[in-house]
C-alpha cells in the first residue's frame, strides 16, 4: 500500500530532504521507515479521516507515529525544501502553467521604500436618511361639518 501512495519516482525526490532517523543508543522499538510514514501521512490527508483511524494494515504505523512524523518534517523544513525543489523541476521542464498563477500581498510582499497609496475616503461618513417613513402632519383625521 505504501509503495501505491509514493511511488518510487516521488520517493526518490522526497528521501534526500527527510532528516536522519535520530540516533538510539539504548536500543528500543524500531522506528517505522520513512516512506511508510509518509504513505500514512498522505492517506490521512487524502481521506481525510482523523490520525487515530488509520488502518495498521497498510504497515505506516500507528496515526500517531505518521501526526509525529508530520510535525517532526515541518519543523525541519521539510514541505517548503520539497515545494520549492517540486516548483524547480517543473519548472526546468516548462511545466508550469503561468497564465493560472495568482500573487497576493500576503505572499509578495512590497518592497521598503514602496511608493504608499492614497487613503480610501469613507464612503458612508454621514448616516442616510430615513425615506421608509414620510412625516405626516398633524391633525385629526376625522369630517367635521
Amino acid at each position: 500500500m505504501g509503495k501505491q501512495l509514493v511511488p518510487d519516482e516521488l520517493w526518490q525526490r522526497i528521501a534526500p530532504l527527510i532528516p536522519a532517523d535520530p540516533s538510539r543508543p539504548r536500543g528500543g522499538r524500531p522506528r517505522v521507515p520513512a516512506r511508510n510514514a509518509l504513505a500514512g501521512i498522505i492517506f490521512v490527508l487524502r481521506t481525510g479521516i482523523p490520525w487515530e483511524l488509520l488502518p495498521q494494515e497498510m504497515g505506516c504505523g500507528s496515526g500517531m507515529t505518521c501526526w509525529r512524523r508530520l510535525r517532526d518534517w515541518n519543523e525541519a523544513g521539510v514541505w517548503p525544501q520539497l515545494h520549492q525543489a517540486l516548483l524547480d523541476e517543473l519548472g526546468r521542464a516548462d511545466r508550469i502553467s503561468w497564465n493560472r498563477a495568482a500573487l497576493d500581498s500576503a505572499s509578495v510582499p512590497a518592497k521598503r521604500g514602496a511608493r504608499r497609496l492614497d487613503r480610501t475616503r469613507p464612503t458612508a461618513a454621514k448616516q442616510a436618511a430615513n425615506t421608509t417613513f414620510l412625516s405626516m402632519r398633524q391633525g385629526s383625521h376625522s369630517r367635521s361639518n
